[in-house]
């Protein structure tokens, strides 16, 4: 079943009521509700992340994966979105002049309101949202963003949010083409804003690796402490608590150091997420519901070339 957004917004084929249009995919093990992309009804309608595959639930065995995590929802609000979401850093913002386009992969053409550096929290005006296409399926949802700006950069995305056959797991599939005629040089995260089974922030939650993992900043060494390949807290965040480190150290500059855990101790629940590609950085955030190991992959695609990459979740007991 195939769904087709226009640029203005204008839905062909379906006509939502108010609920913010969604999907649901199973594979008999594991269960996901997936937002989608809509300008004038999504539940996500802000400009930091990806459009495609924003999560309302992900489920398997009896425990929850994906809940949210923050006080208030507000679809304008950069980070009110849940689940493994993911955002590319802007293409063309340094470049342009105030009142000049920038843009942002899985979101669309942005105005640049001043001289400002680029903020991820800053709202910035949508001046084209592309166009996007929604195929789906019982067990996988297509999402593809067709994007051209006059600034020289355009793009067709691809994004499939799929479970695989007879295993509790999720994955991630994208391709970027680029069709225009300036090259894309960007990286994208995931944030992981994975919540198991509700259990708050605290010695219940351990983040581990496959090297010894160094880090410092802001909560490290009090709240939160590097012990060999993990990361454990010493205890619960308060509700207005979070702890950040710009860039755990240790791991190496290949694939198979993509490969982290978040388990909830106390519920026997976790989630191991890994790629084919190596990380260009490792950032740590988290606040009092979630925690979020958030890897960075490096992408470059001249005119004419396509590049793709996977990320996979494994969910277990």
């Amino acid at each position: 079943m195939k769904i087709h957004l226009l640029s203005a917004g204008l839905l062909l084929y379906l006509n939502y009521a108010t609920e913010p249009p969604q999907a649901t995919i199973s594979n008999g093990r594991v269960t996901a509700a997936l937002y989608l992309p809509d300008v004038q009804n999504g539940y996500y309608r802000g400009v930091r992340f990806d459009w495609s595959g924003a999560f309302k639930s992900l489920d398997y065995a009896g425990h929850r994966f994906v809940d949210v995590w923050f006080d208030a929802s507000n679809p304008r609000k950069h980070d009110a979105i849940n689940g493994p979401v993911e955002e590319f850093t802007p293409l063309g913002y340094d470049d342009a002049k105030p009142g000049e386009t920038f843009v942002k992969i899985g979101v669309g053409v942005l105005r640049k309101p001043d001289e400002k550096a680029y903020s991820f929290a800053t709202d910035y005006a949508l001046a084209d949202p592309g166009r996007w296409t929604v195929d789906r399926h019982k067990d996988r949802v297509m999402f593809r963003h067709d994007l051209t700006d006059s600034t020289g950069y355009a793009y067709q995305y691809t994004k499939t949010v799929g479970l695989s056959e007879n295993k509790p797991e999720l994955v991630l599939t994208h391709r970027l083409k680029n069709t225009g005629q300036k090259p894309i040089e960007t990286s994208v995260y995931n944030h992981n804003f994975f919540v198991i089974d509700n259990q708050p922030t605290g010695p219940g939650i351990e983040i581990r690796f496959p090297f010894p993992v160094k880090a410092e900043g802001k909560g490290f060494g009090s709240i939160i402490n590097a012990d060999g390949n993990r990361l454990v807290y010493s205890r619960e965040l308060a509700n207005d608590e979070f702890v950040y480190s710009a860039g755990l150290q240790g791991f190496r500059p290949t694939a198979a150091d993509y490969d982290i855990r978040i388990e909830n101790r106390k519920t026997g629940a976790g989630v191991r997420a890994t790629a084919d590609q190596p990380m260009e950085k490792l950032v740590f955030w988290a606040c009092s519901t979630t925690s979020c190991p958030e890897p960075y992959i490096k992408l470059r695609a001249a005119p004419g070339q396509e590049i793709s990459w996977t990320i996979r979740y494994e969910l277990y007991k």
